[in-house]
């Protein structure tokens, strides 16, 4: 049985990686976890905002609500209370078929090149 490398994730990411993954400005990042609370980073010694993927995954969804579907500030923050972990579910389920959309996208290609 060949050896298996295990995937290594990482626990924490900096505000810089989660404003760069989502396309946005840190001071964005920063505002929204004034707006809401249920964003709530660990800080170090230093004050530096430690983010976890739990963290990411709510963040992500104030993104979708607020930069995809048009919500206001408070109207996220009301959708967001009645059902926070459907929420979750829902964005998390539109990411993995963006996933396989691109995945069915990249072999169609590949099809008609042979």
């Amino acid at each position: 049985m060949p050896y298996k490398e295990k995937q290594i994730e990482k626990r924490y990411y900096t505000i810089g990686e989660v404003a760069d993954d989502l396309g946005v400005a840190t001071s964005l990042i920063r505002f929204w976890e004034t707006e809401f609370d249920i964003i709530s980073p660990k800080k170090n010694r230093k004050g530096n905002r430690q983010f976890t993927i739990d963290d990411i995954k709510k963040i992500k969804l104030i993104y979708h609500l607020v930069k995809v579907k048009g919500y206001t500030l408070h109207g996220a923050r009301d959708f967001i209370k009645s059902d926070v972990s459907a929420a979750t579910d829902k964005i998390e389920m539109i990411e993995s078929l963006k996933g396989i959309r691109q995945f069915l996208s990249q072999l169609k290609d590949g099809l008609q090149k042979n």
